[in-house]
């Protein structure tokens, strides 16, 4: 008995040195894998909307050696009450407000600096689609109806084996995805624990095998499409999303600070909602859609695309908020009055009619709640009427 006992503690003490050394060997991946479970915790998300590249592997993206950009400060507006009061409500981290392309409102909360390098979330899948249409300008990519396996091939044999590139930038792509939040063993929740654990984000993409609908057959949101666009897009060029965005966006447009990217363990950029990017920087991107693509006198999204992906031609429902390519139009919007928007109240909306750009962040954790989509909508149409 007693040598069992010894035998035993003795196995006991190597299996707690050997879980101890898989702890310290998977040290980094354990922090990421916490930081997932509770980035969205009350008392931590409006800082880890701030400091995501303390949590995640990362890319940065160089602005370049260019000037900054102007942007030149307006006559400033006072924002009414409902929008102080919405502010509160919506948890409102930041907001910067252009008219005819000048600053004429600005403020930052909760302690957030105008520094900060905001993640985009959704914000992201805009930015996206920007490169695409320039991608497709320069002909790397022949036709929107080209299937996505064919500059994508790993995909042969998943659900999006016979989508086209317009299926999925229209988020029609069929694919079966649960995009539930609430739900821990939901697709989205397991596709945010292989971006923690440094896994393969193609990998997730390819393993995805059901389907829901036909493609193109009707709309669903599913996140992973634009990863999707992201695999055609280096597909196509042979080149990093990171990288092509850097060349063809962030240097051009003489942005402030530099953002960055999450990435998967394989350095690939999170393409779908891991851009961070200070708010005026977002501002100067709505801006440059706003100018038809234009910015400093260069042309960087060609024209037609910025027309093309802003205006709703995905299948959704009837009476239901439009979807164009990775961008948001708003039930009854007026022509050139779309938006970029992203989970937790993140948004760039543009009103080309008003010539008004709004640029917001916000660590809302009420978001989904039946109406607030709406009542953000609601809000920036009467910011600007009122500027």
């Amino acid at each position: 008995m007693r040598k069992f006992l010894k035998y035993f503690v003795r196995g006991v003490v190597l299996l707690a040195i050997v879980l101890a050394a898989v702890a310290f060997w998977q040290r980094e991946k354990i922090t990421r894998l916490m930081a997932v479970n509770s980035l969205f915790s009350q008392e931590k998300i409006v800082n880890n909307f701030s400091h995501m590249d303390s949590m995640f592997l990362t890319r940065p993206l160089a602005r370049g050696d260019g000037e900054v950009s102007p942007l030149p400060i307006g006559t400033a507006v006072k924002l009414p009450q409902p929008v102080e009061d919405w502010i509160k409500a919506r948890s409102v981290t930041s907001i910067v407000v252009l008219k005819d392309g000048n600053i004429v409102a600005e403020d930052y909360f909760l302690e957030t600096k105008a520094d900060d390098l905001r993640i985009s979330w959704s914000v992201a899948k805009s930015f996206l689609s920007a490169l695409f249409g320039i991608v497709m300008a320069e002909g790397k990519i022949s036709s929107l109806d080209d299937p996505v396996t064919k500059y994508a091939p790993s995909l042969v044999g998943s659900a999006y084996d016979g989508a086209t590139i317009r299926n999925v930038l229209n988020m029609a792509s069929g694919v079966r995805f649960n995009e539930d939040y609430l739900d821990f063993n939901s697709d989205i929740n397991r596709m945010g624990r292989v971006l923690a654990l440094g896994w393969s984000m193609d990998g997730f993409a390819a393993g995805l095998t059901e389907r829901q609908n036909t493609a193109g057959k009707t709309w669903q949101y599913v996140s992973i499409d634009t990863h999707v666009i992201g695999m055609v897009i280096r597909g196509a060029t042979g080149q990093s999303v990171a990288d092509l965005l850097e060349e063809k966006i962030i240097k051009p447009m003489g942005m402030k600070s530099a953002p960055y990217y999450l990435t998967d363990g394989e350095g690939v950029a999170f393409v779908l909602g891991g851009l961070n990017v200070t708010t005026r920087d977002y501002a100067r991107f709505g801006q440059m859609f706003m100018d038809g693509g234009r910015w400093n006198g260069q042309q960087i999204v060609p024209e037609d695309w910025v027309n093309l992906s802003t205006r709703a031609t995905a299948p959704t429902l009837p009476d239901h908020i439009g979807y164009g390519y990775q961008w948001w139009v708003p039930q009854g919007a007026v022509d050139g009055e779309y938006m970029a928007r992203g989970i937790y109240g993140q948004y760039i909306y543009v009103n080309r009619a008003k010539s008004v750009v709004i640029a917001t962040t916000a660590a809302d954790k009420r978001f989904r709640e039946a109406g607030v989509s709406q009542q953000n909508v609601e809000i920036f149409r009467a910011i600007a009427e009122g500027v």
